[in-house]
């Protein structure tokens, strides 16, 4: 290849990408003087990274293959805009060795590694064959071409259950299901070969030794075009759901400094085999005693930012000089490790229902701000909307302090402070993650959220006497803000006499809890039974601080017609607020329906009509966010109709299944 057309400056980037990472890359690439190009799907017109860029291109509709994924779409808009360069940043093609090989055919800058160093390293199978040349110590597995039915069961039986079934290209836990028998081996490579498929667009299969209590750690290199190759010390990424890191840290809190030096000088002799140029990360798996190759991710990576915070290097940056054919600034001994750093995942999810992703407008997002040790990676802003086509991570909020202890508090203290409505997100699920003592203790390993989920989504506290009183306030400080002529203004003061206004509220379906607000001359009061309570309310932005018999709290609130959400010091609270005049109406779902959870494709019909089925058998696969999605009957009985087909686009709540009870 032509050195000079793989590598030199240019001055226009277009980014193929979206979401919070293609919002960072324009931050970094703006601050370095280059122009920045945007790209988008329907779905995404008014997307954050849009707004950012100097240009945007509309790509396609909003399905990733004909938009994100479209290679020749892509050249097209840099030709179209006059971009030099194409930053992939991570997932969709930026570990496409064809993508990266039509940039360069096209005359564009690749800001990463060449297909050549793609085809050997991030490909999982490839990339274990070359380490077992160099001598690297790998998982026991089968990696080779042969991708037949036959061939892949020879194989985990060789090895021995538990094996892992992994996805040949790409990462984030798709295409990865784990198999404890040979009974479950063949649906679990239909299934995981199509989500590698739709993900990826590439379904080869490798099947490896699933080790039981596994801790996993990476190491981020990065290597010039001048035969520079460096090691920025290791990642921990142990926390994690269905193979999907939650949190991650550097350094890792697991490894004294012999074991850093020892896993690092791997990684950079796994890099060296194909004297790798860019960003990577060589990914580790650890039984506690030995450390083994597990693969190379030839890109960025989602938690690059806890190396950024513990180095001060700005990997994009890094990233961009190498691409200008630069040097790399530091030597390795140069590069120091300063403090700690630990960064969780925000999700537009439910966590106590299975995890499923939350689509819809954010009607508020309220971030604290990046000062004492915070960092925020955000994609989405207040107004946004989620989409049901891509991945559902919102945000990534990362905190560095000199310790370990005090990163985890600083942490948790913003992910307390922050309030996003309008969709369901993973924020309380990850503070109480981070705050469990075996997370502090560092006692985990990758199956500790399945293991300890009850604990993690354990229902929030019932709404006290601060949350009732708090939510009059609210209403009353909603009220006085929305009609500036009210008597509220005035706080408390009513020209005749004394008057009562009664309140009550109620957590989901459960019983009423009332409140009397009492007011006119004279100060305020609440009364809850027997007591009655002096406040004041003192407005500020997301909220207000309340006083209650002289003790002055701290409370965010949202107000959605009758629907109140709450932060005080006790945690996050949801209340109705019951209509004093009646009028109410619920809608009640059954939790036998089954029903499209969200927007999404069916991709899979497990079951036939007139099937007879057990309580919790597979009856249809949807495809939602880029995840699969698997609904089950609700009791045992009869599969009386199947209302869908493979292919077919659904809408939330459209009912898909009818199971009738067997009566048992």
């Amino acid at each position: 290849m032509d050195r000079s057309k793989l590598y030199r400056r240019f001055r226009t980037l277009l980014i193929a990408n979206r979401g919070e990472i293609a919002c960072r890359v324009i931050r970094t690439a703006r601050a370095m003087g280059l122009r920045t190009v945007a790209v988008y799907s329907e779905a995404d017109r008014d997307a954050m990274h849009v707004a950012l860029a100097d240009e945007a291109v509309l790509l396609g509709p909003a399905r990733a293959r004909d938009s994100y994924l479209n290679v020749e779409r892509l050249v097209e808009a840099a030709k179209k805009t006059g971009a030099e360069a194409v930053h992939p940043g991570y997932g969709f093609l930026s570990e496409n060795a064809e993508f990266a090989q039509a940039c360069y055919d096209a005359g564009l800058v690749f800001v990463g590694p060449t297909a050549a160093m793609m085809n050997a390293m991030g490909s999982k199978s490839g990339s274990k064959a070359l380490m077992e040349k160099a001598g690297v110590p790998l998982v026991p597995g089968y990696h080779g071409d042969a991708q037949d039915d036959a061939t892949l069961a020879k194989a985990a039986e060789k090895v021995g259950f538990p094996v892992l079934v992994k996805a040949s290209a790409g990462g984030g836990g798709r295409g990865m299901r784990i198999v404890r028998s040979a009974a479950e081996l063949g649906p679990a490579i239909v299934s995981a070969k199509r989500e590698a498929k739709a993900a990826f667009g590439d379904d080869r299969m490798l099947i490896e030794k699933y080790v039981d209590n596994p801790r996993h750690i990476e190491v981020q290199i990065i290597g010039d075009s001048h035969g520079n190759l460096l090691s920025l010390f290791e990642r921990e990424c142990t926390l994690q759901r269905r193979h999907q890191k939650v949190i991650e840290e550097a350094p890792s809190p697991t490894l004294n400094a012999a074991q850093r030096e020892t896993v690092c000088a791997a990684a950079r002799k796994a890099a060296g085999a194909v004297n790798y140029v860019g960003a990577g990360t060589i990914e580790f798996v650890s039984d506690g005693k030995d450390v083994f190759f597990i693969e190379m991710n030839t890109r960025l990576q989602v938690e690059h930012p806890v190396t950024e915070l513990i180095t001060g290097i700005d990997l994009v940056e890094w990233q961009l000089r190498v691409a200008f054919g630069e040097a790399l600034p530091l030597k390795q001994d140069e590069i120091k490790l300063d403090g700690c750093a630990v960064e969780a995942r925000v999700y537009a999810e439910n966590p106590t229902k299975n995890f499923m992703p939350s689509v819809g407008r954010i009607s508020t997002w309220r971030l604290p701000a990046e000062t004492g040790g915070l960092r925020i990676d955000a994609g989405y802003r207040e107004g946004d909307s989620v989409s049901p086509h891509y991945d559902a991570m919102l945000a990534k909020m990362i905190a560095w302090a000199p310790t370990r202890d005090v990163a985890i508090d600083r942490l948790n203290r913003g992910l307390e402070d922050s309030d996003v409505r309008g969709i369901v997100t993973n924020i309380p699920f990850l503070s109480a993650l981070i705050t469990h003592p075996k997370v502090r203790a560092n006692a985990i390993d990758t199956g500790f959220i399945e293991r300890e989920l009850a604990v993690l989504t354990s229902a929030s506290p019932a709404p006290g006497e601060l949350e009732l009183c708090a939510a009059v306030a609210a209403i009353v400080n909603d009220e006085r803000q929305a009609d500036t002529s009210s008597p509220w203004q005035t706080f408390g003061w009513q020209p005749v006499g004394r008057r009562r206004r009664n309140f009550a509220f109620r957590v989901g379906h459960g019983p009423e809890q009332k409140i009397a607000l009492n007011y006119g001359s004279g100060p305020s009061t609440l009364v809850i039974g027997e007591r009655e309570l002096a406040f004041a309310i003192a407005p500020k932005h997301g909220g207000f601080d309340l006083t209650l018999d002289g003790v002055k709290s701290s409370v965010a609130a949202v107000i959605d017609g009758h629907e109140l959400y709450l932060r005080t010091r006790n945690g996050r609270f949801e209340l109705h607020w019951v209509d004093p005049f009646g009028g109410e109406t619920e809608e009640q779902t059954g939790a036998d329906k089954i029903a499209a959870p969200l927007p999404g494709t069916v991709v899979a019909v497990l079951a036939e009509e007139g099937a007879k089925l057990e309580k919790g058998a597979p009856i249809l696969t949807l495809e939602v966010m880029k995840m699969e999605q698997t609904l089950r009957a609700p009791y045992a009985g009869v599969l009386k109709s199947i209302k869908c087909k493979v292919g077919d686009i659904v809408q939330e709540g459209i009912e898909l299944a009818v199971v009738e009870a067997s009566g048992e």
